[in-house]
């Protein structure tokens, strides 16, 4: 048989034509796509259930076995996912989206996918029933899955098991049910008559008394009206000098007496004691209240362990707010790495050479679009959340509005022109500064801007100003010519999740951006609020303190370092060790470097695995996960920065941990840069070119 490598190479005019190269481009989108939605089915995290069109299952994740006890082939193209599902609130939710929208909607698979069927955001509460019977309520997401000509060809429904927050809220429930029944309690010991009242006159004759005075004396009402206060004493002289006291000092209070009983009882008991007057505010005698001093112990034993039972709670309390933002970074970190596969690949097949079709660059570009849509939903979600759990941190300072609106005008013109909205802001005829945290500040003033673009008219305008209304405040207003909110919308505005009836527009949105806006006006100090007119438009306002120009002498240099323009940095040559254990993420940094013959990159799938690397090879840099499978980033970073063979290779963080209090803790601990999933591609080899000139720098300072 003749050898094929040697043979002549005979042109085939199929391979040559436009149809077959866009075939293979075509498939080598597949092929990535298929990595994509590997990277998301095959997490066990979450379920991720996706059926045809008419319902029935054909993809049931590792995620979904797990949490639902059934194997694949025990549901795939067999039943629906409403045959998972408790019947009741099948039945409830077919109802309730009946009334709510107007239309028949069968009990069944139709029920749980009729809005997203509609193009309509659906996330909601269920109760998924596993294949041993047992119930758990889960979260589900639900999205339909469309072909080219937009028809759906089938759903997918991303569920997380919901235990742990049902649980948290019926220990809060059981928690505050304590306390109303504590505070009940309390409010009881002070409105019942627990104490042996009695009054007497003047001269310390009894006049009348309560039933506990006659359980304190063991005589009856009778018996004691008319007798001298001091008899029922084991020291009637005491008693005497504590009406005569009274009657000089006007009260008495812990005044204490020994009663003695009919039949010998003595009880220890605190007199307070008051003299009282009729309406001529002649004297009528003295009024006293006894309590036993054991029962007031008693009691003071019970609201001692009252309080270890409410300090207990609040401890419970305390833990459970720890738990949730434990459970919202786990959320985010996992949501972050198929998010990092997801963009980065769709960022490389944007970039492609050759480049995409333009079918392919439609389809690139949604997904981009969507993928950074969840992103900043995610980041919402978590502001919201920190805001709410009490641990967001601003960092206040004089901030100026002329620089703030400058960075946010050309951010926003972008969308303002896509949408034909004409935009006008401010001219500053002096400096005008602001006490605020800078990032927030543009956060705020991003999403009232956003929204205005968003909510209007086609060809309408947004205008932004700046006024002094009140001495020592500066009111930043931005209006619209929107179609207004109503009195009712209004009422509503500022509530989380709450969209004010625009789900079934064609923009997207959450409800959140608007409050997590509002708690940072409020946190930085100033006020938020609304005006608005139907059919003229919405204007949008917040106040914060004015403050003066801090001194020239110490914005100088700071001003110079922002003003900098972005210097483009020609790529590095140089080796580059890659420490990671996802497989997704290694092969999308694999072809980032790819593009880069000038950077060799090594790859190491564990952290013990790169140490051993990095001291043979000695990178110029390393890029260094931090959740690995044997030891974490911080700890091999630590044994890197204490052999003298590479204690001065920059080592960057590449990671999904991307809590605020994670970035600082990398910082601190000595990452040359920190940088979190998903990553823009440009911004990553932004940071890979500094390390590199760090690299190279430092080598030839040494040398």
């Amino acid at each position: 048989m003749p050898n094929k490598i040697c043979s002549p190479t005979i042109p085939n005019p199929a391979t040559e034509s436009p149809e077959y190269v866009t075939e293979v481009r075509r498939q080598d989108v597949l092929l990535k796509t298929g990595a994509l939605q590997s990277a998301i089915f095959n997490s066990a995290n979450f379920s991720s259930i996706a059926t045809d069109e008419k319902g029935v299952i054909q993809i049931f994740n590792v995620g979904a076995e797990r949490m639902l006890g059934y194997d694949a082939a025990d549901v795939m193209n067999k039943i629906t996912p409403a045959e998972i599902s408790d019947p009741q609130e099948v039945i409830a939710r077919a109802k309730a989206l009946t009334a709510e929208l107007g239309t028949p909607i069968t009990p069944g698979f139709e029920a749980l996918v009729f809005k997203a069927s509609r193009g309509i955001e659906d996330i909601y509460e269920l109760t998924y029933i596993r294949k041993d019977g047992s119930r758990f309520p889960a979260v589900v997401s639900v999205t339909a899955l469309r072909d080219a000509e937009n028809a759906i060809i089938g759903y997918l429904l991303i569920g997380t098991d919901n235990t742990a927050r049902k649980q948290i809220e019926a220990e809060q429930k059981l928690l505050a049910q304590r306390l109303r029944d504590q505070q009940f309690y309390t409010r009881s010991l002070f409105e019942s008559n627990i104490d042996a009242i009695m009054t007497t006159d003047p001269s310390g004759i009894i006049t009348d008394v309560n039933k506990q005075m006659e359980v304190l004396t063991g005589c009856t009402r009778d018996e004691l009206i008319g007798a001298p206060f001091k008899n029922h004493f084991t020291d009637p002289e005491r008693a005497e000098i504590s009406i005569k006291r009274v009657l000089s000092e006007k009260k008495v209070t812990n005044y204490e007496l020994t009663a003695r009983a009919r039949d010998g009882k003595e009880t220890v008991v605190s007199y307070n004691a008051t003299t009282f007057y009729d309406r001529d505010r002649t004297l009528q005698g003295v009024y006293a209240a006894a309590r036993d001093v054991t029962e007031r112990r008693r009691l003071d034993q019970v609201l001692q362990e009252k309080n270890v039972e409410l300090e207990s709670s609040r401890s419970i309390a305390e833990k459970a707010n720890l738990a949730k933002s434990e459970f919202l970074s786990s959320m985010s970190h996992e949501l972050r790495s198929p998010l990092n596969a997801i963009l980065g690949f769709a960022q490389l097949m944007e970039s492609d050479s050759p480049p995409p079709t333009p079918s392919q660059k439609e389809s690139i570009a949604q997904i981009l679009q969507a993928g950074w849509h969840l992103l900043k939903l995610i980041n919402e979600i978590l502001d919201l959340a920190k805001i709410e759990s009490r641990q967001m941190t601003l960092s206040e300072e004089p901030v100026p509005l002329a620089e703030i609106m400058l960075d946010c005008q050309s951010m926003i013109e972008p969308q303002a022109q896509q949408s034909g909205i004409r935009m006008i802001f401010p001219q500053f005829e002096r400096p005008c500064f602001v006490l605020a945290d800078e990032t927030r500040l543009k956060q705020v003033l991003i999403n009232l801007l956003s929204n205005a673009i968003k909510y209007n008219i086609k060809q309408g305008s947004v205008e932004v100003k700046c006024t002094e209304n009140t001495p020592g405040r500066i009111r930043v207003s931005i209006r619209d010519t929107g179609a207004g909110l109503s009195p009712e919308q209004l009422g509503q505005l500022f509530q989380a999740f709450n969209r004010l009836g625009q789900e079934a527009g064609g923009e997207e949105g959450t409800g959140i951006g608007l409050v997590v806006a509002k708690r940072l006006v409020e946190l930085m100090g100033g006020e938020i609020g609304v005006d608005s007119t139907i059919g003229v438009g919405s204007v949008f306002w917040f106040e914060l303190l004015s403050v003066v120009e801090p001194s020239p002498s110490m914005e100088v240099g700071d001003a110079a370092a922002m003003s900098q323009p972005h210097e483009h940095r020609s790529v590095q040559k140089g080796s580059l060790l890659y420490v990671e254990d996802n497989p997704a993420n290694l092969m999308l940094v694999e072809q980032i470097i790819a593009r880069h013959p000038d950077i060799h990159l090594l790859t190491a799938v564990t952290g013990n695995s790169g140490i051993e690397i990095a001291r043979i090879s000695l990178p110029d840099v390393i890029l260094m996960d931090i959740n690995l499978s044997d030891i974490n980033g911080f700890e091999a970073m630590k044994i890197l920065r204490s052999d003298p063979s590479t204690v001065h290779i920059p080592i960057i963080a590449i990671t999904a941990n991307a809590m605020p209090s994670d970035i600082d803790r990398g910082l601190e601990a000595g990452f040359f840069r920190y940088i979190t999933k998903p990553i823009k591609v440009s911004e990553f080899m932004d940071a890979l070119n500094v390390a590199f000139e760090f690299a190279k720098k430092k080598s030839e300072t040494n040398e």
